[in-house]
């Protein structure tokens, strides 16, 4: 249910496997329909339009995209026609949508942002005294940072409210704690609800505060902040029955080693990450990706750590603009193992906040040089660009 570039590794797995692969989503360009074996598009986030596709075309198996809409809709697809590998609709959606996870996480005592949801713009303005400065304001349903803003003040929240409530499409938002620490991703695979394999990351930023632009491995954060994350992610698959496959987490360790769980998800992390963890533990991720969204057998797959040193970097311009080139420095050339290019010479940035011009992978010999560089990627990787032409 896409087909982006970010999907590739997932619907080469799947005509590895055997499969003869579809791809859906309502942009003819993108990147993955080149990989399938047929396109039919259509809007992958909507429910009744994945239900109709799928039942015209007879599937046997649907795999989410790196799109949380995705993932709510193979759910859907998946309950009404009976094919195995997806949690219950319910589920699903109490999983991804940030309000309904938020409130889980609280009951359960699992470590979390303190937050209240809102439905009403005029009832999250009225409530804006009882928080305590500065807190984070998003909606619920999107991820990559759209609709997400930071607020210092009760005035700048108002402006956050109603940026995250113009953003989301269910009309709702949250308002939760902004919590100081380092960043961090765990993808992990659970079978018969306990985690069988984990790969840890850092996680980097750009001029986007909320939207991932690289990601190193293996992480830093503390192995107790680690091992408090896996522990919480067997207790969500136990207390949500969660069927065998792929859990992912975006978590922050604040300044006392203490980690909460800030973003959760049952698809495909995006810009390759996937690549990423083939890259430096050797795992076939996306073929067992594919295979726990059909139903296949996952016993092949065993914890291996994350031996070789590498970062998945996203290739963005410092401002707008025309893009004139990009100029790589030498010694990072040397360490590049992997990229997917997709820029041309003359392509115009109107978004920096979100325009990928492609994504890189680099090897590295020691984790100390690795987190040196990846912090600074974006000066040696510089995406030289000039002005728009009036």
């Amino acid at each position: 249910m896409g087909g982006g570039h970010a999907d590739i590794p997932m619907i080469e797995a799947s005509r590895a496997l055997g499969f003869y692969v579809i791809t859906s989503g309502n942009r003819a360009d993108d990147l993955g329909h080149r990989y399938s074996d047929e396109s039919q598009l259509a809007d992958f986030s909507s429910l009744p339009a994945m239900l109709k596709l799928a039942q015209d075309l007879r599937v046997d198996a649907v795999c989410a995209c790196c799109n949380d809409f995705s993932a709510l809709s193979a759910a859907y697809v998946a309950g009404h026609l009976g094919l195995p590998g997806h949690d219950a609709y319910g589920t699903a959606v109490e999983l991804h949508h940030k309000d309904r996870y938020r409130a889980f996480a609280r009951r359960q005592g699992i470590a979390s942002p303190l937050a209240r949801s809102f439905e009403k713009p005029d009832a999250a303005k009225g409530a804006l005294e009882q928080f305590s400065y500065p807190i984070i304001v998003k909606p619920v349903d999107l991820t990559g940072g759209k609709g997400v803003a930071k607020a210092e003040t009760p005035d700048a929240a108002c402006k956050a409210i109603d940026y995250a409530f113009a953003a989301s499409r269910a009309k709702r938002i949250v308002v939760e704690e902004f919590i100081e620490g380092s960043r961090h991703g765990i993808s992990t695979f659970i079978r018969d609800g306990k985690v069988v394999f984990f790969f840890d990351d850092d996680e980097y930023y750009y001029i986007n505060p909320y939207l991932v632009s690289g990601a190193s491995s293996h992480g830093s954060a503390p192995e107790s902040a680690t091992a408090r994350v896996i522990a919480d992610i067997e207790r969500v698959a136990e207390l949500m029955s969660l069927v065998d496959g792929l859990v992912h987490v975006q978590f922050i360790v604040n300044r006392s080693g203490v980690p909460a769980v800030i973003e959760i998800c049952r698809r495909p992390p995006g810009d390759l990450y996937v690549k990423l963890v083939q890259h430096a533990t050797g795992v076939n991720y996306p073929e067992y990706i594919v295979r726990a969204a059909a139903g296949l057998d996952l016993s092949g797959l065993r914890q291996v750590a994350a031996e070789r040193h590498v970062t998945r970097h996203c290739v963005m311009a410092p401002r707008r603009g025309v893009i004139r080139e990009v100029a790589i420095a030498a010694d990072i050339r040397a360490r590049i193992i992997d990229s997917m290019m997709w820029w041309r010479q003359g392509d115009v940035v109107e978004d920096v906040l979100t325009h990928k011009l492609g994504i890189v992978f680099l090897r590295f010999d020691s984790p100390q040089s690795m987190r040196e560089q990846a912090a600074r990627m974006h000066d040696l990787i510089d995406v030289r660009i000039q002005a728009p032409p009036h």
